[in-house]
């Protein structure tokens, strides 16, 4: 492990996003120096995230310990055809969390605060220039000179998927996007809250799908399509809310109260990911599901194992964590397929015709729970 006198922190993470926190909390759990940079004044603004998780998420990681306040149980998803009919499906002891993004994204900022991490808020990640050791060891792996940080013997970049990181060290870039917009109703409620909403649509998602939940403060009503260099305009979240506001319970002259919107990673993990001293995480990384665009809790794995590695090596293990961390990648590969698929083939008159049918109904249970759900109504 160099000294403290070559180095001013052992892991510089950029970004306090969910793999950027998960990273820095296993790094510094295990005794290291820690940094965070993050551009913005309040990690709870500008949030590019519905926040949604999955349980393993909420019961295998640290955000088991979101204050419950912060959190609301939704045990369904309501899937809709074009059409607008409809299947309810479930599984026993399935559930997923909605959440009060904004002040989980502030209570992760707090755990990392306490854990002894230093959070810079305000800071931007500008450049980083590789350095060895010192002058006379060049046969040393290099650190990293961050422009107005100083000297780090790891760099992370969990700065999202138009990384910074990504581009000022070479390592590879995100290529394939979704775009989506997400509306927040203020105690606003649904009328059925215990289910996630889920919409196929090919005039207003084409693809990807809408959505709409409740949440502990309201209700996230959301719309995605595939982003291409030719597709112009933004997903027409306006029309699909006048079309399905009164099935859920929107009052369709209400305001939303705050509005996000952002490119979603959808191709697969980047390549290169790592490289001597530089490791991506997260959206930073390409790693969100191509299929259901959810990210979290592969972010989260992602980011926590990489600050894992990075401690073992620093304490002298033997298995550099850039190699760990392009293994530890999921592969998406039939989720990449389905993408494939999906952007080429989507029509809607199969999802009108077959949504009862059990091929289809076996399909939404295996990327909504990840297994077959035992139990579906209409």
């Amino acid at each position: 492990m160099s000294s403290s006198d070559t180095w001013q922190w052992d892991v510089v993470v950029v970004g306090a996003s969910f793999a950027g926190a998960a990273c820095a909390l296993a790094a510094r759990k295990a005794g290291l120096r820690v940094c965070v940079m993050e551009r913005k004044r309040d990690p709870g603004l500008k949030l590019h995230t519905t926040g949604i998780l999955v349980k393993e998420a909420a019961e295998e990681t640290t955000l088991s310990r979101i204050p419950a306040s912060l959190v609301r149980r939704v045990e369904g998803v309501r899937l809709y055809a074009p059409s607008l009919r409809s299947l309810y499906l479930q599984a026993p002891d399935y559930y997923f969390l909605t959440t009060d993004t904004g002040n989980v994204m502030r209570w992760l900022a707090d755990e990392m605060q306490q854990a002894g991490v230093d959070l810079r808020l305000m800071q931007s990640f500008t450049d980083a220039a590789p350095v060895a050791a010192n002058s006379s060891d060049t046969a040393s792996a290099p650190g990293w000179q961050i422009e107005g940080l100083g000297r780090a013997r790891w760099l992370i970049g969990a700065d999202g998927a138009k990384s910074r990181v990504a581009s000022r060290t070479g390592l590879g870039h995100v290529r394939d996007f979704l775009y989506g917009i997400e509306y927040e109703f203020a105690d606003a409620c649904l009328r059925e809250p215990n289910a996630l909403h889920c919409f196929i649509s090919k005039r207003y998602a084409p693809g990807y799908i809408g959505w709409a939940a409740q949440n502990p403060t309201g209700v996230q009503f959301g719309l995605a399509f595939r982003h291409r260099p030719s597709r112009t305009g933004v997903p027409d979240i306006d029309g699909l809310l006048m079309e399905v506001g009164d099935w859920l319970g929107i009052d369709k002259k209400t305001r939303p109260s705050a509005t996000r919107a952002g490119l979603i990673p959808c191709g697969g993990a980047v390549t290169p990911l790592a490289a001597p001293g530089v490791i991506l995480t997260g959206d930073a990384a390409g790693i969100v599901s191509p299929v259901t665009a959810g990210g979290i809790h592969s972010a989260w794995r992602h980011g926590w194992m990489v600050g894992e590695a990075i401690a073992r090596y620093m304490h002298g293990g033997e298995a550099r964590p850039e190699q760990i961390a392009m293994q530890a990648a999921p592969h998406f590969r039939s989720k990449r397929l389905l993408r494939w698929a999906y952007d080429r083939f989507q029509m809607d008159w199969p999802f009108d015709l077959l949504l009862h049918s059990p091929p289809l109904r076996w399909a939404a249970e295996q990327v909504y729970f990840h297994k077959r759900g035992l139990r579906s109504q209409n």
